[in-house]
């Protein structure tokens, strides 16, 4: 095959590609479908034109070469080397990880155990049908236990299913890709003649192993490609094509030197790259690198489906009436399977709590879209082309795993969404339905009196006004009509519905803000997974789950308490200071958001739901801005300085784009042009990336500023005060933590830097706050401890061991008068403290 020919087959299959998205639209299926059965009519063409050849010579001389490079270059290689690997490393790059988190559970049952499920499902009930051993059996059930999600996702987005739903099928077919290949490889061994079978303990080791290492290996390169990527800040396009080489280079690694699962590492490095890039890219880079992978994802996609259509032909050749048959028991026993974790597994996640429940008809939908794809061609042409597998083997899996793919395709698929239709699943619920007659008739008087407003100004023809107007006006009484009589929604509904709509605007109003580069692309992703996960519980829960949601987005998760371990366990304090930055940025950017979204309730919500859910809805919102009001109030006492930093920070980026933007109008608007517009972007991009580098938070430098502000070491000098600092160690605690329990023996002193401490001793409970110390009398009467110490609110506590802590009473009146104190207000004789 020549280049002209290899030329020409591509620009073809571009054709074929770009003209089946409007195809799948007209013919309202699914884009997949329309791909494989264009492929399939496509690949029967090229068969019979090869097979009896075209009736004129010149024709023949045309098409022979395309029908011959078809035959010659579609290897299983193809799909699992080229195209395989950009579309899973894609998927893995778009995957809401902060949120998958929350479901890590039940997509990791549902994608292993679903594989295994089918496999064995399959493989036992096909054999006693045909003379396959078990372990051919067993081989084809694993190269069709796979399923390709992209059709029953893009009809669940169409009509507005739960986000985690779709969440959950993504990230389950993801996984099942990699374990389902995982298996193929297993079984392989066992059907190809001449390799030793490994033993079932060799299985159960080999297994994990292959799921471990490809793990590793794809965080290993994922990591190694990040360090490289931040290095190439100033150059964008070596950034994405650094990204497209990661993928290819995990999969051979993984694969042809480790030996273990090249799917898998391509799925870690994508995911790697999908949690850590936006922190090493700006915003602008990132966004660049996504779009471009978005697109090289869409080809792929496309071309494993049309690529592997055009294997159809060539594995149904040597089909018998007696296939069929086996055809129908894999249809069976994989329906089967899969209702088993749809009705089974599924509904006792969601009562262990581990999954979000799915309705009768969303299961019913995710049964029949379970369509099979490239994916299953591509593992059964690999099993057709290998030498070492008996032919028989070859002959049932080419075909079994063919026709099983052709009737997920081309019947579950091309009904899927009558399907749909017929569950309901894309009519409006009866609470959008009335909500929608009075979002009608509010925006129609508001299209009124803008309309009216044109026609003014403009000194539109009198006579044409009017009778629009009629019209107009009929078209508007119908809608208060049918506004009138559906008001009779009751208030807990309008209060979720102007709930679920705030949060909307919360979310729009964050990426609004990620648009003017006035957030970080990490942290924006992160404000968004919290407003999604707003949106959602608010939908399912009303009012009472956007409390718990809202306070939720404000907790500490596991993170920054591990985190905060590392610090005041092993004085680690690097991981730690970059989320409390984080959180500061957060923190602050959601009180500026929080406090705009008050004129959109007035605005929007108001005319809507009537002012007593605008009420409701302004106090609710008024809580949130408390609570974070609360939190940035307790970092500030921590950290002192550096809110007003982050502050100032924000200005600095918001005077930037305010600039860049003035510039913009200049250009549009002809006062400037085109070379000076692109000299003083440039000046502002330097100032620009000034900017965006947030300040460090530096905890050391915070500890020493906590101990100048702290009252009793006031009077102490500046050195004095600097060695204290280094004697210091820093302790961050939750409310809750307890500090000191009673019967420990005495080591330490501590000193309430912010927070407050609830101390109960002999009975009696008393509070200590900011400036008080505790632990001091039991260490220095050198008794056993009877007072317990439990954090009320989150705490930075001073610690000084016994030595210093000594030291420091021989050198502080201050401390020593504040000991002697204490010792009075407990009735304890001063005398018994050895001072």
């Amino acid at each position: 095959m020549d280049v002209i020919s290899l030329v020409g087959i591509v620009a073809a299959l571009f054709i074929v590609i770009s003209l089946s998205e409007p195809l799948a639209a007209w013919s309202r299926l699914p884009y997949t479908v329309v791909l494989a059965i264009l492929g399939t009519l496509i690949g029967v063409a090229g068969a019979y034109l090869s097979r009896s050849g075209p009736t004129s010579p010149d024709l023949a001389a045309d098409l022979g070469p395309v029908v011959d490079a078809f035959e010659i270059s579609i290897k299983a290689n193809v799909f699992l080397y080229v195209l395989l690997p950009t579309l899973v490393f894609q998927v893995a790059l778009g995957l809401n990880l902060r949120r998958m988190r929350e479901d890590w559970v039940p997509i990791l049952v549902m994608a292993v155990l679903a594989v295994i499920v089918a496999t064995f499902a399959i493989g036992l009930a096909l054999q006693p049908f045909t003379t396959l051993p078990l372990v051919a059996c067993l081989l084809l059930g694993s190269i069709v236990a796979t399923t390709d999600p992209s059709a029953v996702v893009s009809i669940f987005r169409s009509i507005a299913a739960p986000q985690r739903l779709s969440r959950l099928v993504e990230g389950e077919s993801l996984l099942n890709d990699a374990a389902a290949i995982a298996l193929f490889g297993f079984f392989l061994t066992f059907v190809m003649q001449g390799v030793p079978n490994p033993t079932l303990r060799e299985g159960l080791v080999g297994f994990p192993i292959q799921i471990l290492g490809g793990v590793a290996a794809g965080w290993f390169l994922g990591r190694l490609c990040l360090s490289v990527l931040g290095w190439l800040g100033r150059y964008p396009l070596a950034q994405v094509s650094l990204s497209v080489a990661l993928p290819y280079s995990a999969y051979l690694f993984a694969d042809q030197v480790l030996g273990v699962s090249g799917v898998i590492a391509v799925v870690m490095a994508g995911m790697t790259l999908n949690y850590l890039g936006p922190g090493r890219m700006s915003p602008t880079n990132w966004t660049n690198l996504r779009e471009v992978w978005d697109v090289l994802a869409h080809w792929s996609g496309a071309l494993i489906f049309l690529l592997a259509a055009f294997l159809v032909p060539r594995l149904l050749t040597d089909l018998q009436p007696y296939d069929l048959l086996l055809i129908a028991v894999v249809v069976v026993a994989a329906t089967a399977a899969r209702l088993f974790i749809l009705s089974v597994v599924l509904p006792l996640l969601t009562a262990l709590r581990l999954s979000p429940r799915v309705d009768q008809p969303y299961r019913v939908a995710i049964l029949w879209g379970g369509l099979r794809g490239a994916v299953t061609l591509a593992l059964a042409l690999a099993v057709s082309e290998n030498v070492l597998v008996p032919e028989a083997v070859k002959r049932q899996v080419g075909i079994l795993a063919t026709g099983f793919t052709l009737f997920t395709l081309l019947v579950q698929g091309t009904t899927l969404r009558w399907v749909i239709s017929l569950l309901g699943l894309d009519k409006l619920a009866p609470l959008d339905r009335a909500l929608s007659n009075q979002v009608i008739a509010v925006a129609l008087q508001n299209v009124r009196e803008e309309v009216a407003e044109t026609a003014r100004n403009h000194e539109l023809t009198h006579e044409i006004v009017r009778s629009e107007a009629k019209r107009f006006a009929a078209r508007l009484d119908s809608a208060m009509q049918k506004a009138e009589a559906a008001d009779d929604i009751a208030d807990k509904d309008r209060i979720t519905l102007g709930l679920v709509a705030l949060a909307g605007r919360e979310r729009d109003m964050i990426l609004e803000a990620f648009r003017e580069q006035l957030i970080s692309t990490r942290l924006a992703e992160q404000m968004l997974s919290d407003a999604d996960r707003l949106i959602e519980r608010t939908r399912a829960g009303g009012r009472d789950e956007y409390r718990a949601a809202g306070r939720l987005s404000l907790a500490e998760g596991r993170e920054y308490r591990f985190a905060t371990m590392l610090h005041n366990r092993l004085r680690l304090s690097g991981m730690l200071a970059s989320l409390t930055a984080d959180r500061f940025e957060i923190l602050l950017n959601l009180r500026l958001i929080l406090r705009d979204l008050h004129s959109y309730i007035d605005s929007k919500i108001r005319r809507i739901h009537g002012r007593r859910v605008a009420d409701l809805l302004h106090e609710l919102l008024r809580r949130r801005e408390a609570s974070i009001e609360t939190a940035l109030d307790g970092l500030r006492l921590q950290y002192p300085g550096y809110a007003e930093e982050i502050e100032r920070r924000y200005l600095r980026r918001t005077s930037l784009r305010l600039e860049e933007r003035e510039y913009d109008v200049l250009l549009a608007d002809g006062i400037i042009g085109s070379e000076l517009h692109t000299t003083l972007k440039q000046e502002l991009s330097a100032k620009r990336r000034a900017a965006e580098s947030r300040p460090p938070l530096d905890l050391a430098v915070q500890k020493a500023e906590l101990v100048r502000q702290f009252p009793l070491f006031s009077e102490m000098d500046d050195e004095s005060r600097k060695q204290l600092a280094t004697a210091l160690r820093t302790r961050y605690v939750q409310p809750g933590d307890i500090l000191l329990r009673k019967g420990d023996l005495p080591r330490e002193v501590s000193f309430i830097a912010s927070g407050a401490v609830d101390i109960e001793t002999a009975g009696q409970r008393f509070r200590l706050g900011r400036g008080e110390m505790f632990g001091q009398l039991s260490l220095l009467s050198r008794q056993t401890r009877r007072t317990q110490a439990t954090a009320i609110s989150h705490t930075t506590l001073l610690v000084l061991d016994e030595a210093r802590f000594r030291k420091l009473l021989k050198r502080n009146q201050d401390v020593r008068s504040a000991v002697l104190d204490s010792a009075e207000r407990r009735g304890l004789d001063a005398t018994a403290l050895q001072l």
